[in-house]
């Protein structure tokens, strides 16, 4: 009974939240060009105004080696994951108070962020 009430309350209102399809690849890769003009990924990703990103989905925040981070994000022992990474991409001063980071793009949607995951999980770490 309360299933069937809280589904009717749902459809009244208009507010059904479909779960994001599984993220793809070619439109993950689209949505990275917002990262793009601080990161970079692939083979021969380096550092630029933001760390290279290969492998970054599971690697501790501020570790990576070459790259100057904020004093915030080395103490702020993070394991990248998705959860952590979409919070940080939505509000990263929220999430690393005093971090270097500055985005103000249009990643808010869970479809971009599923696919942007999508796309970075197909740069492993270096070995």
């Amino acid at each position: 009974m309360k299933v069937c009430i809280l589904l009717l309350a749902t459809l009244a209102t208009g507010v059904v939240h479909a779960a994001p399809r599984a993220g793809d690849v070619t439109a993950g890769k689209a949505a990275f060009a917002a990262c793009a003009s601080c990161h970079q990924v692939g083979p021969a990703a380096r550092h630029g105004f933001g760390p290279q990103l290969n492998g970054l989905l599971s690697r501790r925040a501020g570790t990576e080696p070459g790259f100057r981070y904020s004093p915030a994000m080395r103490r702020s022992e993070i394991i990248w994951s998705e959860k952590t990474l979409a919070a940080y991409i939505r509000r990263p001063d929220d999430v690393v108070p005093g971090t270097s980071m500055r985005f103000n793009g249009w990643l808010y949607g869970e479809q971009k962020l599923a696919d942007l995951f999508a796309y970075l999980r197909t740069f492993p770490p270096a070995d």
